[in-house]
C-alpha cells in the first residue's frame, strides 16, 4: 500500500501518541512531547539538506510547512544552522532521538496488536527518505553536496535499524511510501510487482535459453540473500551492474526492461524503470556539456536501470575534441556513489565491448556479470514472425511461410554478425504488409481472408539488402 509524504506523517504522529500512551522507554520523562521532538528533528534534517546551497528558498519553506505544519522563523532557522555548523560532520552520524523510541517499540514488541507489524521505525525512516526526496527535487538544492548529504544520512538511519534487527526491504514492508518524482516526464511507478509472473513472461520469450538461466540464477541468489538478511545472517555484496553481449535484435532491451521490474519486485530498486540511451544521448561537443547531459540521464534513471546501447562508441575517439570519456567518468561515479539506487547495463557486440571494458580498469571492475545473447535460429525467427503477425491480425499463407524461412536462413549465412535478428523479422513483416496493401487495394470488395492473409507474391521480391 503506497503512502504519500503527508500520509506517512499522519501515521508517524499516531505512532508517537501510541508510544507516549504506553510510556515505552520512559518517553514521558522527556522535556518535549515525542511528536514535537520528531517534528523538530525532521526540521533540522530539512535545513541540513537545504543548507547545502546556503539558502532556504520560499519553495523549500512551503514544503516544510506543508509537511511539518510549521513555518520556521528566521531566528529559528539561524539557530538550527548555527547548531549544525558547530556539530559539523557529526550530524551525519547523529541518530534522531525520536527514532530510538520507535525502535524500542518494535524490537521489544511493546505495542499489542500493532497495526504496522512492528515496522514503526521503518515507517519513520521512510518518512525521512521521502521528505528528503521532495527537498532534493527543489531546484535550489539539487546539487552534488545535497545528494551526498541525503545519501549519507539515509545510510546511517538504515544501519541504525539493522543494528536492532528492525530493517525491512520494500518487499517486506507493510506500508510502501509513494516515491516523489520530479522529472519532467514522471516515471510510471507500478503497483506491487509479482516477480514470478515476470519470470514467466521472460520464459515465454522465444529462444534466449542461456539468458533465462542467468536471470533465474540471479533472482534465486537475491532471494536467498534477502532471507539471510531477514534472519540476521551476513549477506554477500551482489553487484547488479551487467554487460549484455550480442548482435542487434537479440532481445537485450526487452530483457533489460523486464530485469528492472524484477529488481523492483525483489526490493532491489524502488521504481525499476528503464532509461535507454546511446552515445548521442550522452555526449556533447564542448567541454563540460557532456558531464551535465550525462548527469541528467542518470537522474532520470535513478532507482531504475540505465541501459547504454553500443556503449563501446563512447570510446571510439581519443582526440581532444571527443568527450566520450567524460560521459564514462560521470557514469562511473554514479555507479559507485548511487550503487544502491542505480543499475547500469551496457550492451553491444562482443569484441568491441571487450575492448571498451578493457580500456578502463575502473570501468571493468564495476561489472562482474556478463550475459551472452545468442543469435536466433531460423526456427526461432519463424516463431517471432508468427507472433508479430498475429499481433497485427495477419497470417502468412504456407507458401509465404516457406519463403520467409528461406529468407532468414539466407540472411544468417550472408550477413553474419550484421544480421538484425528480431529487427530483421520486423522489417521483413512491415515490407510484406506494404506489398500486401498494394495488392489488396486493387480488389474491389476484399474478403476478411484477403485482408488478413499475406501471400507468396507479397514476400517473394524482398531481398536482404533492402532491409538491412
Amino acid at each position: 500500500m503506497e503512502k504519500t509524504l503527508n500520509e506517512l506523517m499522519q501515521i508517524c504522529n499516531q505512532i508517537c501518541l501510541t508510544i507516549s500512551r504506553l510510556n515505552i522507554g520512559g518517553v514521558l520523562t522527556l522535556s518535549t512531547p515525542l511528536r514535537v521532538l520528531m517534528r523538530k528533528e525532521l526540521l533540522e534534517y530539512a535545513i541540513y539538506l537545504a543548507d547545502a546551497d546556503q539558502e532556504l528558498t520560499m519553495e523549500e519553506q512551503e514544503l516544510i510547512r506543508d509537511t511539518l505544519g510549521i513555518r520556521p522563523k528566521p531566528v529559528e532557522i539561524n539557530d538550527i544552522r548555527n547548531a549544525l555548523a558547530i556539530s559539523g560532520t557529526s550530524y551525519e552520524t547523529s541518530r534522531p532521538k525520536a527514532l530510538k523510541y520507535f525502535i524500542l517499540a518494535d524490537a521489544g514488541k511493546k505495542i499489542g496488536n500493532d497495526p504496522y507489524q512492528y515496522q514503526n521505525a521503518q515507517i519513520l525512516v521512510d518518512t525521512y527518505r521521502l521528505f528528503g526526496e521532495h527537498l532534493l527535487a527543489v531546484t535550489a538544492i539539487a546539487g552534488e553536496e545535497a545528494n551526498r548529504r541525503f545519501t549519507g544520512y539515509m545510510q546511517m538511519l538504515e544501519n541504525f535499524l539493522k543494528e536492532y534487527g528492525v530493517f525491512y526491504t520494500s518487499v517486506q514492508k507493510c506500508i510502501t511510501p509513494k516515491p516523489f518524482l520530479a522529472a519532467s516526464k514522471p516515471v510510471d511507478v507500478e503497483k506491487p510487482v509479482d516477480v514470478d509472473s515476470l519470470l514467466e513472461e521472460l520464459n515465454e520469450l522465444v529462444g534466449l535459453s542461456r539468458v533465462k538461466q542467468e536471470i533465474s540464477n540471479l533472482v534465486n541468489l537475491i532471494r536467498v540473500q534477502k532471507m539471510r538478511e531477514k534472519r540476521g545472517f551476513k549477506t554477500a555484496d551482489i553487484s547488479k551492474h551487467m554487460v549484455f553481449y550480442g548482435n542487434p535484435g537479440t532481445g537485450k532491451t526487452t530483457v533489460a526492461r523486464l530485469l528492472g521490474k524484477i529488481y523492483q519486485g525483489l526490493g532491489v530498486l524502488r521504481c525499476g524503470q528503464l532509461v535507454e540511451v546511446d552515445r548521442g544521448g550522452l555526449v556533447c561537443g564542448y567541454v563540460g556539456q557532456t558531464a551535465t547531459k550525462t548527469q541528467e540521464v542518470i537522474d532520470k534513471a535513478m532507482d531504475g536501470v540505465l541501459f547504454i546501447d553500443e556503449a563501446y562508441t563512447l570510446n571510439v575517439g581519443k582526440g581532444e575534441n571527443d568527450f566520450g570519456q567524460e560521459a564514462v567518468d560521470t557514469i562511473l561515479k554514479a555507479m559507485e556513489d548511487k550503487r544502491d539506487r542505480l543499475v547500469v547495463i551496457v550492451a553491444g557486440y562482443e569484441a568491441p565491448m571487450e575492448e571498451f571494458l578493457s580500456s578502463n580498469p575502473g570501468l571493468k571492475s564495476r561489472f562482474n556479470k556478463y550475459i551472452q545473447f545468442d543469435d536466433y535460429t531460423p526456427g526461432e525467427l519463424m516463431e517471432i514472425l508468427g507472433s508479430m503477425s498475429q499481433a497485427k491480425d495477419y497470417r502468412l499463407a504456407p507458401e509465404a511461410l516457406l519463403a520467409a524461412k528461406d529468407y532468414f536462413a539466407r540472411c544468417l549465412r550472408e550477413q553474419g554478425d550484421h544480421f538484425g535478428n528480431a529487427r530483421e523479422v520486423r522489417n521483413f513483416l512491415e515490407r510484406a504488409i506494404t506489398n500486401h496493401a498494394s495488392r489488396v487495394v486493387n480488389i474491389g470488395n476484399p474478403t476478411e481472408a484477403e485482408l488478413t492473409t499475406i501471400c507468396y507474391q507479397d514476400v517473394e521480391g524482398i531481398q536482404p539488402n533492402e532491409i538491412s
